[in-house]
């Protein structure tokens, strides 16, 4: 049993080893100010010190080492939002506003893959797929969680919970890409608190009356 796991993990670590290589070279060559559509295969295989023919066999085509690669890009993007979605809300705006560097620190620090995953999504009915799959999934945890806030009656009642979820998602990523390409870092603070009270007001603004009880208490 052992002789037979020994290879095998062996294997499974030359392999794991080549996919780091070419990601991480990749990522270099973007870094060094090559745009992704323009690196050349037979430049990442030298770069990275690997056969071009082991470097089809991991990736098939640069439509799937951009996807690899956008794996953690996007993660990076959507990860602290997903966090807040889930979150009690109990610090208000500021805790939206946390979220919202955060993705702005994300999107900065991927921005070359992420700005290669809108451009090639344009043409590419694959990463088309994968850049629309990575929305449904984070609009999915939104929306589920502008059902439960409407059950609970802490929302307006009459909200479109599925429509409010992509509008707020698109409004956010896009304002953060148009911010990102046009802004070095001296208006971030300034985004990410005027994201942060959109959310927030678009969500819990429109809240419904307190019972007529209640009213009546309150102005005694």
């Amino acid at each position: 049993m052992a002789t037979t796991t020994q290879p095998r993990r062996k294997v499974r670590e030359r392999r794991d080893d080549v996919r780091r290589r070419v990601l991480r070279t990749a990522t270099e060559m973007m870094a060094d100010g090559t745009p992704y559509t323009e690196l050349p295969v037979q430049r990442i295989a030298e770069r990275a010190r690997v056969a071009r023919s082991t470097l089809y066999l991991h990736f098939p085509d640069k439509s799937r080492l951009l996807l690899a690669l956008a794996d953690e890009a996007v993660d990076a993007l959507f990860g602290e939002a997903v966090i807040w979605w889930r979150a009690d809300h109990s610090d208000g705006v500021d805790g939206v506003a946390r979220a919202m560097r955060q993705m702005i620190i994300a999107y900065r620090e991927h921005r070359r893959v992420l700005h290669a995953l809108a451009e090639v999504a344009g043409y590419d009915p694959e990463v088309a797929e994968f850049w629309r799959e990575r929305i449904r999934r984070f609009a999915a945890v939104v929306q589920n969680r502008l059902e439960r806030e409407r059950r609970a009656g802490t929302v307006d009642p009459e909200m479109d919970v599925r429509s409010t979820a992509q509008v707020l998602i698109w409004t956010v990523e896009r304002t953060i890409s148009a911010h990102c390409h046009h802004d070095e870092g001296a208006g971030d603070e300034r985004i990410a608190r005027t994201l942060a009270r959109t959310i927030w007001l678009t969500v819990y603004g429109a809240t419904p009356a307190p019972p007529r009880g209640d009213r009546r208490s309150a102005n005694r």
